[in-house]
Parts: structure tokens; sequence; C-alpha cells
């Protein structure tokens, strides 16, 4: 498979002599300090770091930086339940190489929101294609059912899809149904950018991870803290506990 063809974009970087204070919200953010560029080399690229690094900030301001809805959607969805987006995204740069068929940015924390939005635009202007577009009225069955059934109705071959921790919505059994839909769209020419915590997802076999915890440092999945801490538990429940509870 030749990854460098199906690449819709190649590198973000940050203006950052732009820039005039950096002891402001977001860029008093350590990994945005230090942030220069970022090239892509893979359709499947993860983020991960621990809670407050970054990550959704990050990804929020390249979804936001493709004309994308903060709370999720296509390019498309002009909706805004409450107004909490940075400004990261007006100093960030995004080189093209491809353009998309179709953008998506699918966000767990506001997908609640998303939802809303669809079954308003039916309700309220009788866009009922919407419906079938999203695989039914979201908010009709579970979270979990809710993603899947957009990922399996809406996104389509040769699109661009930043997913900010999708497990979120998501058990183990449906998160490796993700993976494969993930890996069928990868080989219809889609690219994804992931935000995530998840050792199942970052097992991808031709995924990209990159430790914001260590400046966007490209990692090996056995050498994530994620695979590590999961192995631990699985390994030995009991010992662990002892760990946790008596050291």
């Amino acid at each position: 498979m030749n990854l460098d063809s199906k690449l819709m974009i190649t590198r973000i970087s940050l203006e950052k002599d732009r820039i005039e204070n950096f002891n402001k919200y977001p860029f008093n953010i350590e990994i945005i300090k230090n942030f220069q560029e970022l090239n892509f080399k893979s359709p499947v690229t993860f983020f991960i770091g621990e809670n407050g690094v970054g990550k959704s900030t990050i990804i929020e301001a390249i979804a936001v930086s493709l004309d994308l809805p903060a709370e999720g959607g296509t390019q498309n969805f002009k909706y805004n339940t409450k107004y909490t987006t940075s400004n990261l995204s007006d100093f960030l740069r995004v080189a093209r190489l491809n353009r998309p068929k179709t953008k998506f940015f699918l966000r767990a924390e506001s997908f609640y929101n998303f939802s809303t939005e669809v079954s308003r635009l039916v309700e309220e202007n009788g866009f009922d294609s919407l419906y079938n577009a999203y695989g039914g009225n979201l908010h009709e069955c579970s979270h979990g059912e809710s993603f899947l059934n957009l990922v399996k109705n809406r996104f389509t071959d040769h699109g661009l899809y930043i997913l900010d921790e999708p497990e979120a919505a998501l058990s183990p059994e449906r998160q490796l149904s993700l993976l494969y839909l993930i890996d069928k769209l990868v080989h219809e020419g889609s690219q994804f950018i992931i935000s995530t915590h998840s050792p199942i997802l970052i097992s991808y076999k031709d995924g990209v991870i990159l430790d914001l915890d260590n400046n966007f440092k490209e990692i090996n999945y056995k050498d994530t803290k994620i695979f590590s801490l999961y192995k631990m538990i699985l390994d030995d429940p009991e010992g662990m506990q002892h760990k946790l509870f008596n050291e």
C-alpha cells in the first residue's frame, strides 16, 4: 500500500511569530509552546498523552482550521452550543496534498450536541435525508451504537476524518469494530487523525503513534504507557491493586 498517495494533509505548522503572548491559553500549554511543525506519513495517526497535555486542544484546532465545527460534524454544520473554542486554529497552517471527498470531526465529548443538531435540522427544516445519511435518529440508539452507525453510514472513501477520543462511547468489542471500519476506509483512500487513550485503537498495524507527553515523539505500540499499564493490570490485577492500595 502506497501510504503517501493516500494523504489529504501532509503537515501542520504553527506561526509562532504571530503569537503575542505565550502566557495566555492555549499558547501556555507546554506542548504548544514547543510546537513547530508536524509531518504526517501514514493514513492513520494517533495522538496519545496524559490528560491535560493538550490532545483535544490541538485536534480541535486542526478540525477548525479545516472549516469543521468545533463540536463535530461536516463543514456544512454551522452550530455552536457553547463557545469554548481556543483561537489556536488562527495560527495553525495545514499543508494539503489531496482534496478529500468528504471530511468529518467526530468528538465524543460533544457528540450529544451534534446528534441534537441533526434532529433539529430534520424536525425544523425538513432535512429528512439526514437520518438516512447518519443511520437513523442518533438519539434513538445507545451512544456507542450511534457512533458506529455514523461511521458506517457517513464515512466514505477518500475522506479526511478527525476523531477525538472515540473510544469513550465504545465497548472493547465495538472498538474492534471501529478498527475494522478504519482499516476498510484507509484501503479506500481515507486519512484519520485520532486522539485516544485506547490500547485497542493504537494497536492498528499501519498507524503512527505520536506521544504528546514527549513533544510528538513517534513511539512503538509496546513502548507506550497505555500498553504498559493495561498489560500490568491484565497480567496481574491482584498485584497491581496491592501496589496501588498499600504502597
